[in-house]
C-alpha cells in the first residue's frame, strides 16, 4: 500500500485487511491484532439489536452488521428482517463470500425483509443487515428459521 494511501485510510479510521479496508468499529477493541469477527447468532437465532455508527461502513454512506450462523446442506431457511426505523436489508453470504441472497422489501408490502433459501453447502455464513440505500439507522429485530418438512 502506498504511503499517501495508507495515511488515507488511518484518517477515514480504516484498518487495511488483505487488500480492503474494513472499519474499525467492526473489529475488535484491541487495534494492534484487529480482525473482523462478525457476532455470533444465539442459540435462540433470533436477536434484537441495534444498527448504529459503529458499525462495518457499507461504502455507500451507511452501515452494517454482521451475523454469523452455521448452517447444514439440505437446510431450508427464512432470514426475517424487521425495523421500525429503516428500510431494512438482508442479506445471506456463504462460506466462500458470494452472495447466496437478499431481500429488500418482504410481501407483506412492508420495508422489511423477508429471505427464503435452501443450503447447499455447509458451513458458516454470514446474515448481514443493513439499510436499503445506506440510509437509516436504528432498532431492528432478526430471526432465522430452519423449516422442516411436515
Amino acid at each position: 500500500m502506498s504511503k499517501s494511501l495508507f495515511s488515507l485510510v488511518r484518517l477515514l479510521g480504516l484498518l487495511p485487511v488483505a487488500g480492503l479496508a474494513i472499519g474499525m468499529s467492526a473489529l475488535s477493541a484491541n487495534a494492534q491484532t484487529s480482525v473482523y469477527n462478525p457476532i455470533p447468532m444465539p442459540s435462540t437465532n433470533e436477536v434484537t439489536d441495534t444498527l448504529s455508527e459503529k458499525d462495518i461502513p457499507t461504502g455507500v454512506g451507511g452501515f452494517s452488521r454482521d451475523y454469523v450462523v452455521s448452517l447444514k446442506e439440505g437446510d431450508q431457511i427464512v432470514l426475517d428482517l424487521a425495523s421500525d426505523q429503516f428500510d431494512a436489508l438482508v442479506t445471506l453470504i456463504g462460506p466462500d463470500g458470494a452472495t447466496v441472497g437478499e431481500n429488500d422489501d418482504g410481501p407483506d408490502g412492508t420495508t422489511n425483509s423477508l429471505l427464503f433459501t435452501r443450503i447447499t453447502r455447509p458451513g458458516n455464513y454470514i446474515v448481514r443487515v443493513a439499510p436499503y440505500a445506506g440510509q437509516g439507522l436504528g432498532g431492528f429485530t432478526l430471526k432465522v428459521t430452519r423449516l422442516r418438512p411436515i
